[in-house]
């Protein structure tokens, strides 16, 4: 089985998509709290985030990689499954 951190970036988009943490979180950003995204409203908030039409483009756009990365920092750090990054 592969590791998530070994999968193409738009795998990893297409997991987290489903997690229900990640689509209370893309809810909470979006300026919805108190509820949860559905997965498909969840990739339409990363989408928009990494500035791109399909999860794909993760694959070979360097810019929506860089913002990816961030988006899975920012949201990793709000799941506290890492320390928050000091900026």
């Amino acid at each position: 089985m592969t590791r998530f951190s070994q999968m193409r970036p738009a795998q990893q988009a297409g997991i987290l998509c489903n997690d229900p943490q990640f689509q209370q979180f893309a809810a909470i950003r979006s300026g919805v709290p108190g509820t949860q995204f559905c997965a498909s409203a969840a990739a339409q908030y990363l989408r928009e985030a990494c500035n791109i039409a399909s999860r794909r483009e993760l694959n070979s756009d360097t810019s929506a990689q860089t913002k990816f990365a961030a988006l899975r920092t920012t949201f990793d750090a709000w799941a506290g499954r890492i320390a928050a990054p000091n900026n």
